[in-house]
């Protein structure tokens, strides 16, 4: 047992809770789109240092920032008047062994061709000006990551990570409509945009979701048309919420619209980004694709670490992974955390503590439950590699 503390938690599950707070911010928030454009470089990253060294090199692009841009939107079509600005700055191994690795060139595609896949109507040759300013890695840090090669990668820093399970009705609702509005209503409906921020708040049981939706300006012919495509993503936002709860929901989207000044939420490209909203790595989803105020959260930005010994990034995963599959494999679980602590220069697979904490439901032994959470985590552990392989291949989502 490699220091795996389980214990009974005294605390009101949030099912239970006057109150329940959860956002969601989809792919093209500018804080999303900066996850996602830091997590594409460090997957790109890491498949070319396998490709050419066998290994994954020291790098971090958990840095890049957006500058929002400036466009005229107008019914029909308006125009980009300044270019979005994207920084993508980090650290990365340019050269290991004898071997040069373009490691500019190689971030510099995977961020174009992340925008290029996510959003419909930003260009990222004419939309975006990017800059790329990716410094080498701290030497310590490389000392610490290539020591002991091919044994486990050893903790790059003293950090910690947080999972929970399962999901709250509300949580469901608020990660779900978001997905769907992408996936489904974005595709029937052309002119909604990819800048999707889903606000829930549960009082008692009334969930309310407050809904920020771009509408891309050269599908609309005017501002009737835009309040009907509106209301029918009221009622598919819905239709989508009764999949997961019984309760009442009622759907409030673009609130800070002006109907009678004709003053509405209307983009060129889809998303903030283009005119004032900035965005930064790690102020948006935690790594289970949302922001929960009513669970404990790292703060951690977990999106473009690297995702070989960089703790704040793997315990974020590993601990999501554990508190899902203790969840599923043990009876009686109402709600489980997991706190995964790491100590710099040691083992990710051996960390300082690793504590599981338990609301049971009535009736049930938290002694009992024991054997079976700490089996869990230990083969979490002992396959702690699994978690590197699941990023590199995109299976595991950090945001």
């Amino acid at each position: 047992m490699k220091n795996i503390i389980v214990e009974k938690l005294i605390h009101t599950p949030v099912e239970e809770q006057k109150i329940e707070i959860v956002e969601r911010k989809g792919v093209g928030h500018p804080d999303s789109l900066a996850d996602g454009i830091a997590e594409a470089m460090s997957r790109a990253l890491s498949r070319e240092y396998i490709k050419r060294v066998g290994i994954i090199l020291h790098h971090n692009t958990d840095e890049t920032q957006i500058v929002a841009g400036k466009t005229k939107p107008s019914f029909g079509g308006g125009e980009m008047i300044q270019p979005i600005y994207i920084l993508l700055v980090g650290r990365a191994t340019k050269y290991f062994n004898g071997v040069d690795i373009p490691a500019d060139r190689i971030v510099l595609k995977a961020a174009k061709e992340y925008v290029k896949e996510t959003m419909r109507y930003l260009d990222p040759e004419e939309n975006i000006i990017f800059d790329v300013k990716l410094g080498e890695g701290s030497t310590d840090l490389k000392d610490v990551f290539q020591r002991d090669s091919g044994k486990t990668p050893l903790a790059n820093d003293t950090s910690f990570g947080i999972g929970f399970a399962p999901l709250t009705e509300t949580e469901k609702v608020v990660y779900n409509v978001e997905r769907e509005i992408y996936e489904k209503f974005r595709k029937k409906e052309k002119a909604i945009g990819e800048d999707v921020k889903v606000m829930g708040l549960r009082e008692d049981d009334e969930i309310k979701l407050t809904i920020a939706c771009a509408f891309v300006d050269k599908h609309l012919r005017d501002l009737r048309e835009y309040l009907s495509i509106k209301d029918s993503l009221a009622e598919f936002v819905k239709d989508v919420s009764s999949e997961y709860t019984e309760r009442n929901v009622e759907v409030f989207i673009n609130t800070a619209d002006d109907v009678e000044k004709q003053v509405v939420y209307l983009t060129v490209t889809g998303t903030s980004a283009e005119n004032g909203d900035d965005g930064s790595v790690g102020r948006g989803n935690r790594c289970n694709g949302l922001i929960t105020p009513c669970r404990p959260m790292s703060m951690e930005a977990t999106s473009g670490k690297n995702p070989v010994n960089h703790v704040g990034k793997i315990y974020n995963l590993l601990a999501n992974q554990i508190a899902n599959d203790c969840y599923l494999a043990v009876e009686g679980i109402r709600e489980v955390y997991v706190r995964i602590l790491s100590q710099i220069g040691k083992p990710i697979d051996e960390p300082k503590t690793l504590s599981i904490q338990i609301i049971p439901e009535r009736g049930y032994d938290i002694d009992k439950m024991k054997s079976k959470v700490i089996t869990v985590a230990e083969e979490w552990l002992s396959d702690i590699s699994k978690i590197t392989e699941m990023v590199i291949s995109g299976e595991l989502k950090t945001f």
